[in-house]
């Protein structure tokens, strides 16, 4: 399945790690620094000029041949809300069922 994230970005729903709503990783000083640091090190994609309302963190396998596997991360900041992204992936169905 597939997340749309705002604009023309288009994710795998199984890179998904987290979804997190941007005025509450902000409040976090440990999330605000993890975010620093993320965008210092060129983690971060703005998917739109406007103000973000969600951060979606991302990694994605990527084949380097038989043996060599790794992964790359990618942190996005949509423009769409965490719940309506989190609706759209169905996290929030699964979790009331529990």
């Amino acid at each position: 399945m597939f997340l749309h994230l705002g604009k023309n970005v288009i994710i795998h729903l199984e890179d998904v790690i987290a979804i997190i709503d941007i005025d509450l990783a902000l409040a976090s000083q440990d999330t605000g620094e993890f975010i620093k640091i993320a965008e210092e090190e060129g983690f971060v994609t703005r998917i739109s000029q406007n103000k973000p309302k969600s951060i979606v963190i991302t990694e994605k396998p990527v084949d380097m041949g038989k043996k060599n596997k790794t992964s790359k991360s990618v942190i996005y900041f949509s423009p769409i809300s965490s719940s309506t992204l989190s609706r759209r992936a169905g996290f929030i169905h699964d979790i009331s069922v529990l």
